[in-house]
């Protein structure tokens, strides 16, 4: 694996609470690309919560809670992804904390093209319709699998370079975090040319 640039920054001053949480569905990527990208964002000084981070015994709905504790979500858009209702309550989750301005999301979409998650169509659509088949919740995670990719996000094609992939996403959350204010306070800095 290709080694991860990492330079002196602003980002290395902010405070140590959970910078970064990361939304996906272990099944496709836990042992993989995620593995791989919380291992790129770290040696970028930048601090990354997932489900694994947490204390066994806890409530499950604590990922809620550190999804209002962080700065930037990533919402890692995969193939099993709409199988989960726990990635889906994250997302809605994020989705309500972007509409805030508490929290910035970057979409992520693993070998998956973004009209088919934006669209909910194919084996992705078809998996979130009967995951949530009768669940009173349905209407809000639809909203946020439609409301999250219309953010601009990143792209990790068959193709695509896996090293590149990383670099172009911790620079990313790089420049997002250099907008927050220094005061320890939430709300980020919206300039003109995001």
């Amino acid at each position: 694996m290709a080694a991860y640039s990492s330079s002196s920054s602003t980002v290395e001053e902010l405070p140590p609470q959970h910078q970064v949480f990361i939304n996906f569905s272990g099944k496709d990527l836990r042992f993989g690309f995620v593995s791989h990208l919380v291992t790129a964002l770290k040696l970028n000084n930048i601090n990354v919560f997932m489900d694994d981070y947490e204390d066994r015994g806890q409530p499950i709905e604590i990922l809620l809670k550190r999804i209002e504790e962080s700065k930037i979500a990533l919402a890692i858009f995969s193939g099993k992804y709409t199988g989960s209702i726990w990635c889906l309550r994250e997302l809605a989750k994020i989705k309500d904390c972007v509409d805030e301005d508490k929290l910035v999301a970057i979409p992520i979409f693993y070998k998956l093209e973004p009209s088919t998650v934006k669209e909910v169509k194919g084996d992705f659509g078809d998996a979130f319709r009967d995951l949530a088949k009768g669940d009173k919740r349905k209407k809000k995670w639809k909203e946020a699998l439609i409301s999250i990719p219309e953010i601009m996000g990143i792209t990790v094609h068959e193709k695509s370079s896996e090293s590149e992939k990383l670099n172009e996403i911790v620079k990313a959350v790089k420049k997002v975090l250099i907008k927050f204010p220094s005061d320890g306070s939430q709300h980020y800095k919206k300039y003109p040319h995001w």
